[in-house]
């Protein structure tokens, strides 16, 4: 590869061209969403979280930014920003590495084997070591509450429309019209 953009733009189509959901930020490639689902014959199966990405400049020879958006009770996942701890993307990130490993390999690691002894989450790892059982449950409540398909694609929605209902909208708002300033959002 010639240059850092060229990789990165190679490594986006990649990740679009794949299984995932990918879902641009301001219609460039530095930040999007990728829709994850939650690994086969684990706590996290059928789970569906939306994994915001951002792409350094210096990318692939500086490490993305890897966040999930809706909740989920891990060890290793801060569980307000959802920040990730995973030494693969935050020390040892090499160049050899693409977006499909982060999504193919080191987010199903992460869920598949957690590691309670260096948390983001001190409530997660403190269960996971005193009560398995416990865990296992809140975890799968998590995924019962927070990672189901309908809540990765109405929670934006959801954050921006909670305090309006359906009476606060006029009829004359109702109506779509055809006249609409090309800059106007959908509904």
């Amino acid at each position: 590869m010639s240059s850092p953009s060229k990789r990165r733009d190679m490594d986006v189509m990649k990740l679009m061209m794949s299984d995932y959901t990918v879902e641009p930020i301001n219609d460039g490639i530095n930040e999007f969403n990728v829709e994850f689902h939650g690994p086969k014959e684990s706590l996290y199966e059928g789970g569906v979280w939306k994994i915001h990405v951002e792409l350094p400049d210096a990318y692939p020879y500086k490490s993305p930014s890897i966040g999930f958006l809706n909740k989920i009770y891990h060890p290793n996942v801060d569980e307000m920003s959802g920040s990730v701890c995973l030494d693969v993307i935050n020390q040892s990130w090499s160049p050899m590495f693409d977006l499909l490993n982060v999504f193919e390999v080191f987010l199903p690691q992460l869920l598949l084997y957690p590691n309670p002894s260096d948390p983001l989450n001190g409530d997660a790892a403190s269960l996971m070591m005193k009560d398995k059982k416990q865990y296992e449950e809140k975890v799968k409540e998590y995924c019962e509450r927070y990672a189901k398909k309908e809540n990765i694609t109405n929670a934006l929605s959801e954050d921006s429309n909670e305090d309006i209902s359906e009476e606060d909208v006029s009829d004359a708002e109702r109506i779509s019209s055809d006249d609409n300033v090309a800059g106007d959002a959908d509904p």
